[in-house]
């Protein structure tokens, strides 16, 4: 199997609001249609970031005509995107698989992560997307054992607070070694008290972990 992980940057109704918005989503595009000569592009967007910017990004998203069908779940949403013009989930190929979910930071750059059995098919993808939005930055590109193909699978379900917390957690290095931040300063963040952010924390450890145990057997 090949994999590559690529960079990119371009006129994203999604990017472009991480970037507004101080926020970071992750989600997974799923087949683009054609009518008419227009792309409608159906996608699922879990946003991470503090509740207010989050709040801002999706009344703003509202806002936006290129946006049908949104439905919101807490931080999780639902849409589709009508544009003339390709975006990066038309060049999703059949003989692709999504490794990984895609990443938005907060300077609205992607990170796609995505594998096939044909390098050629990795660098067509790669130049198709060149070709229609720009400069994509190849981060790596390889063969790689068919052990480190992951399917992304739906995490257990989480409390906001939860949900809040280990995203806080690992954002600010709490699972690095060294640490590079300690419960006192999460819960800070947070604005709760220790006790109550370490209670939101160790929940949210307890439904993710078993999941985690179970993908790595």
């Amino acid at each position: 199997m090949w994999i590559t992980r690529i960079k990119i940057k371009h006129d994203c109704v999604i990017g472009n609001r991480c970037e507004k918005f101080g926020v970071t989503t992750t989600g997974t595009p799923f087949n683009v249609f054609v009518e008419k000569g227009v792309t409608h592009s159906p996608q699922v967007q879990t946003l991470q970031g503090d509740e207010k910017n989050i709040e801002d990004f999706i009344n703003d998203l509202k806002k936006d005509k290129r946006i049908t069908h949104l439905e919101v779940e807490g931080n999780t949403i639902f849409f589709i995107e009508i544009r003339k013009e390709k975006i990066p989930a038309t060049f999703h190929h059949i003989k692709l698989i999504f490794v990984k979910p895609v990443f938005v930071d907060k300077q609205g750059y992607e990170y796609w992560e995505v594998a096939s059995w044909k390098k050629s098919i990795l660098t067509y993808f790669i130049t198709s997307m060149e070709k229609e939005i720009g400069k994509v930055e190849v981060l790596k590109i390889e063969e790689t054992k068919l052990t480190d193909i992951y399917f992304a699978h739906l995490l257990p379900k989480l409390t906001s607070n939860q949900k809040r917390a280990i995203e806080l957690a690992f954002e600010n290095g709490f699972y690095a070694w060294p640490k590079r931040t300690d419960l006192g300063e999460l819960a800070k963040i947070m604005k709760v008290s220790v006790p109550t952010y370490r209670e939101h924390l160790k929940r949210a450890e307890e439904k993710v972990m078993p999941d985690l145990i179970k993908s790595i057997k």
